[in-house]
């Protein structure tokens, strides 16, 4: 890294990263505004890389990362987190410690799941938030669709694998629709596994659920957290077209992380172009981001503004946890503080109209009321004044 810096300042000689646009360059500063760190003024090679930049603007990133890789000084340097060695008597930190989920209303729903034959990821997955989206005002839960076994076999997730899995149950949908009319959540969240045997990848299941329930309890607020259905476009638009709210695709992580992370299957740019696909559709779109894989800084506000010029309207960043030791370390443990600032840079910088942090968010925390409170109600009265 820093002989390519070298080089650009003695020669000028291309570099293999990409040029940064004005909004890129304006985000960065932007990001040291917030974090009140400066590039420049940590020492002799810090001095020698704002010399290159100056010369050579595309080595600003390469500047970036060389600068994060000294001593961890910068931006990044705050990025980092605590290290694992240094959190004394516990493999996690305490902000990862959650009670057990209580409360009437989440009992009430606990129980009607067991005659209804719903399967939750919330339970299935032990999500820590279940107690607070379940008892929250609007209620909100993620159901999964064309079962348990997975396609793909991405490196940070525990589902289980097989090239071909069961055929999905037809009568799946209806049931399904059913069931969560009979509920009454106010917020749904629809997500299944990927299906790469099924040839559209599953969707006209997903928009046959949402067309079924929305029949029952139009009222409900529908979001579909969806696999990439291998890039196909048609399936993407078929299904934002199904008369759901929210179309939500996960980008994971950031570009660098994402063959390491991902399955090879899978893909950053791939996984823009469904989120774009989407957007065309005029449906609300939504992304997240796992922290905690060994990302920089510079990297999180690249993907942060590659989404939004694809789009995107929400994104909740949360902590990668290792689910079992047979897949991915955590690289770090981010702290509360450092997801502060990405909600906040997110908002005010990028321009998300909302953005939900903290290193407990999953991908459909708490959904209803922040997609309520965030963007139905400001719709709404937009459309008042308009007309």
């Amino acid at each position: 890294m820093r002989s390519e810096l070298l080089a650009g300042w003695h020669s000028c000689a291309d570099a293999p990263r990409r040029r940064l646009s004005a909004t890129q360059a304006g985000a960065v500063e932007a990001h040291a505004a917030i974090t009140g760190e400066e590039l420049g003024d940590v020492d002799a090679f810090a001095e020698l890389v704002s010399l290159a930049v100056a010369k050579d603007p595309r080595l600003a990133v390469a500047g970036a990362h060389a600068l994060a890789g000294a001593n961890l000084r910068g931006a990044a340097a705050s990025a980092a987190g605590p290290q694992l060695a240094a959190l004394p008597g516990a493999s996690k930190p305490p902000w990862l410690r959650q009670r057990a989920p209580q409360g009437e209303r989440f009992e009430y729903l606990q129980g009607s799941l067991r005659g209804l034959g719903l399967h939750t990821v919330c339970e299935e997955a032990q999500c820590p938030n279940v107690g607070e989206c379940w008892n929250g005002g609007t209620g909100t839960a993620t159901i999964m669709l064309l079962g348990d076994t997975c396609t793909r076999g991405c490196r940070f997730c525990a589902v289980n694998t097989a090239r071909t899995p069961p055929p999905p149950d037809e009568s799946e949908p209806e049931h399904t629709a059913g069931a969560i009319a009979e509920w009454g959540v106010g917020y749904v969240v629809l997500t299944s596994v990927d299906r790469d045997d099924i040839p559209d990848g599953g969707a006209e299941h997903f928009a046959r659920t949402v067309r079924a329930l929305k029949a029952l309890r139009p009222q409900t607020l529908v979001e579909c957290l969806t696999p990439d259905f291998r890039g196909d476009l048609a399936a993407v638009a078929h299904l934002a077209r199904s008369g759901l709210d929210v179309f939500a695709h996960n980008l994971e992580t950031v570009e660098r992380l994402q063959r390491r992370v991902r399955d090879a299957r899978a893909g950053y740019v791939q996984s823009l172009e469904v989120l774009r696909a989407a957007k065309a559709e005029g449906v609300c779109t939504k992304s997240s981001l796992m922290l905690g894989l060994g990302e920089t800084d510079d990297e999180v506000i690249d993907a942060m503004l590659d989404l939004r010029a694809a789009g995107v309207d929400i994104l909740t960043f949360g902590q990668y946890l290792q689910p079992t030791p047979a897949h991915l370390d955590v690289a770090e443990y981010v702290p509360p503080e450092k997801f502060e600032h990405w909600r906040r840079y997110g908002e005010e910088v990028v321009g998300f109209r909302y953005v939900a942090s903290g290193p407990l968010v999953r991908s459909s925390y708490r959904a209803g009321e922040f997609f309520i409170e965030a963007m139905i109600k400001k719709d709404a009265a937009d459309r008042a004044v308009a007309v």
